[in-house]
C-alpha cells in the first residue's frame, strides 16, 4: 500500500526497537518519529550504542522494528515479507558500507551490474553501458575490468557507490562510509555524495566524523535510543 504523494521520502511513526537477550529486553530504539525530505542530505550522529545502525536497518529494511510504522517513498516497509523487501531495496535503496562489501571474484564492472541483474531492471546492453557511465561518474572507468582487490580503498568505495547508485534509487544509505579512508580520499567521497545531492538524490550519512557531518544540510544527534536533537542547516557548510 503506497500512501501520501507529498515530497517526503522518509517518514517513521513511533518506531521502537527492542531484542531479547538472556539477560532481559534491551531497547534500542525508543519512540522515534521523523521525516525526510526529498532531496535532504542528513547526517546521523551520536556515540556508540545510541541506535544509529538500528535506525538506518529500519529505514532501509534489514531489521523491523517491535512497534510503530516506517515508510519510504510512500511504501509500508515495515509490512514487507522478506521476498518483497529484498525487491524494494534492490530498486528503492542504494547502500554503502564502511568496509565496501564488493564481491571479490567479480570486476568492478560485473559488482555494479550485479544489482540490475538481480532486480532485471535495463535490458543485457543497457546494463553494462549504465555500469560503465556510473563508473566514469565517480571516476574509477579505467578501473572497470579490474578485482576489487587490484583497487585502492578509495577507489574500492567509490566502485560500492557505483553498485549502489546502479538501480537509480531515490535514497542513499552511507554507513560510515569514510572510515577506512584518509581525509583527502574521505574529503573525495564527501564530494561526490554532495554531487548526488545536487542531482536530485537523498542521503543519510551516518558517521563520528563531525568534519563529515558538518557538510550536510540537517543532522540528527542520537543518544539512548533517541532522537536528542535534530538540527537543520540553512546550507551546507564548505
Amino acid at each position: 500500500m503506497r500512501h501520501d504523494g507529498n515530497n517526503t521520502l522518509i517518514n517513521l511513526r513511533d518506531v521502537a526497537k527492542t531484542y531479547k537477550t538472556g539477560a532481559g529486553e534491551v531497547t534500542v530504539l525508543e519512540d522515534v518519529t521523523m521525516s525526510v525530505q526529498k532531496g535532504e542530505f542528513v547526517g546521523v550522529v551520536g556515540p556508540s550504542g545510541s541506535g544509529k545502525s538500528t535506525l538506518l536497518n529500519m529505514i532501509t529494511g534489514i531489521d523491523r522494528p517491535s512497534r510503530g510504522e516506517v515508510l519510504v517513498d510512500g511504501q509500508a516497509v515495515h509490512k514487507l515479507s522478506q521476498n518483497q523487501l529484498a525487491r524494494w531495496r534492490g530498486r528503492s535503496v542504494g547502500v554503502v558500507f564502511q568496509f565496501f562489501q564488493l564481491l571479490p571474484t567479480l570486476t568492478v564492472l560485473e559488482n555494479v551490474i550485479l544489482p540490475m541483474d538481480f532486480c532485471g531492471v535495463y535490458g543485457r546492453r543497457q546494463r553494462r553501458r549504465r555500469a560503465l557511465h556510473l563508473l566514469e561518474q565517480v571516476g574509477i572507468a579505467d578501473h572497470a575490468h579490474k578485482l576489487p582487490n587490484a583497487l585502492s580503498g578509495g577507489e574500492q568505495q567509490r566502485a560500492a557507490i557505483a553498485r549502489a547508485l546502479a538501480n537509480d534509487p531515490p535514497l542513499i544509505v552511507a554507513d560510515e562510509p569514510t572510515g577506512n579512508l584518509d581525509s583527502s580520499t574521505a574529503a573525495d567521497v564527501l564530494a561526490l555524495f554532495e554531487e548526488l545531492i545536487s542531482q536530485g538524490k537523498t542521503l543519510l550519512l551516518v558517521t563520528h566524523d563531525q568534519s563529515l557531518s558538518a557538510r550536510t544540510s540537517r543532522v540528527l544527534h542520537l543518544l539512548d535510543g533517541q532522537i536528542h536533537r535534530d538540527e537543520h542547516r540553512r546550507t551546507i557548510q564548505p
